[in-house]
């Protein structure tokens, strides 16, 4: 009997030791859950939250500088774009990214009767060894096409200002009624030296004035500008600014032609192309060409 009530208690105890272990790890087990249940919600936020992150770079580096390709038009709307308020002389700039250009359809746009393109840049030289490989013929088609021509140097400012100013003289003959040679600095400096820079700068105008004769155009957008060329050595040369898709002008400072698209879209070129303002009247941008 006592063997017996003896081995009854020991399974029953048996029994409540293995359902008391049952119960206990239950509660881990629900801990386990809510731990990995946490885990799951942590990764998906962090997913989110990078979603949103890239989202938002590519929305301000791709799409917001780009926007006012997209806004309604409420001016002008004129060769693919809306053109800025007020002003009557348009021109482009073109090099060998445009491709063959045929001259016969672009001289067309000169009869517009609401814009008229009447000048055009094209790129002659860059650094102190590349000639576009467009400017010959197209230099001498513009002036046969009855367009005020002008020619630009793209500036590299690893090569010597002296150098680069030179080969441009060299390659590049102005005539009468051309425009005032023009230096396109759009690289900045690699050395932290702005003073050297704004110097070298300063040479290449240097040379180029003596050789012609006349103040050349000094183009850069604004904001390069403020950075690199505030020094007021270069207040006395014509300014030409790159500004793209907004309504007007940002630069408190005196400018005379406007870059203010490269999305054009011109008769004669297949292209996109920059599109350009005179800050004036025809007869005044007439005036500033060579005599």
């Amino acid at each position: 009997m006592y063997s017996e009530r003896l081995s009854v208690f020991y399974r029953k105890s048996l029994s409540f030791q293995m359902k008391k272990s049952k119960n206990t790890k239950k509660p881990v087990r629900r801990k386990r859950s809510q731990s990995k249940g946490h885990s799951i919600w942590l990764r998906n936020l962090i997913a989110i939250g990078i979603v949103v992150a890239l989202g938002l770079a590519f929305y301000y580096l791709f799409v917001n500088p780009y926007s006012f390709r997209w806004k309604p038009c409420y001016g002008y709307k004129g060769y693919g774009v809306c053109l800025p308020y007020s002003y009557r002389v348009h021109g482009i700039d073109a090099s060998h990214y445009q491709g063959e250009i045929n001259w016969q359809a672009l001289s067309s746009t000169q009869q517009d009767e609401l814009f008229p393109i009447r000048f055009i840049f094209l790129k002659a030289t860059e650094g102190g060894d590349l000639i576009d490989q467009t400017f010959e013929e197209n230099f001498q088609k513009a002036k046969e096409a009855g367009f005020i021509r002008g020619a630009y140097h793209y500036y590299i400012p690893t090569t010597d200002a002296r150098k680069q100013a030179q080969f441009f003289v060299n390659h590049v003959q102005l005539e009468p009624g051309d425009l005032p040679p023009v230096l396109d600095v759009e690289q900045s400096p690699k050395r932290s030296d702005r003073h050297r820079f704004t110097q070298e700068v300063k040479t290449w105008l240097d040379v180029v004035e003596a050789y012609y004769g006349v103040t050349p155009i000094l183009y850069a957008s604004y904001k390069f500008k403020e950075k690199y060329l505030s020094d007021s050595i270069f207040n006395r040369y014509p300014y030409w600014i790159a500004h793209y898709y907004v309504d007007s002008v940002q630069y408190q400072g005196r400018w005379d032609f406007w870059q203010h698209t490269d999305a054009g879209t011109v008769p004669g070129i297949k292209e996109q192309v920059d599109l350009d303002i005179y800050h004036g009247s025809f007869e005044q941008l007439k005036e500033l060409t060579l005599r």
